[in-house]
């Protein structure tokens, strides 16, 4: 079966055939690159239209079909199976088996406890990256007021130390002053 090719102008006009024409006689793609690049094109594509391929897709979504179709003729019986309660009914456990049906339950009600956090992660997922380039930012700049904080202690402390030597020194000055003053000594500029 021939098949139909836009690039070929025997195949009649359609707007991609226009185009590539277009593009050819303007001089932006010649006729040996439009082949190399359809020729690849083919080549990528052949697994994916391969007839094997596409019997197997179209097996599948046949199969699919019939299962749809089933569905939609049970609907009736299916909605009212579904609309039944099934409270009071009673599901035929051997007994060996109670105890892990009641750990099982627990687990069953633990999880439905915790399934809106669970699907609160999978939401952050997406947004991860994000996150911890922002957890990056916020930790560069801890380091740096960190870094301002051991300075300004360091500074605090040297200030501390001459506060202490200032003070020490203070009563030997008044001293000194007071006896400078008992004997009307001055002290020149």
């Amino acid at each position: 079966m021939a098949e139909a090719k836009p690039w070929d102008p025997a195949s009649g006009p359609n707007a991609a055939g226009l185009l590539l024409g277009h593009f050819v006689a303007s001089g932006l793609v010649t006729q040996k690159n439009l082949e190399i690049e359809l020729l690849r094109l083919e080549k990528d594509a052949a697994d994916v239209v391969h007839p094997s391929f596409l019997a197997q897709k179209c097996h599948t979504l046949q199969s699919m079909n019939n299962h749809l179709e089933a569905v939609l003729k049970e609907k009736r019986s299916l909605r009212q199976r579904l609309l039944k309660p099934m409270c009071q009914e009673n599901l035929p456990i051997e007994a060996v088996y109670h105890r892990y049906m009641v750990h099982l339950l627990e687990l069953a009600v633990t999880f439905i406890e915790r399934l809106e956090d669970h699907l609160e992660i999978i939401r952050n997922v997406p947004h991860l990256d994000e996150n911890l380039k922002k957890m990056s930012t916020a930790l560069a700049e801890m380091d740096i007021l960190v870094a301002e904080t051991a300075e300004l202690a360091e500074n605090i402390l040297k200030w501390r130390e001459q506060q202490k030597e200032i003070s020490s020194c203070i009563p030997r000055i008044l001293a000194e002053e007071n006896f400078l003053h008992k004997y009307d000594v001055t002290v020149p500029p």
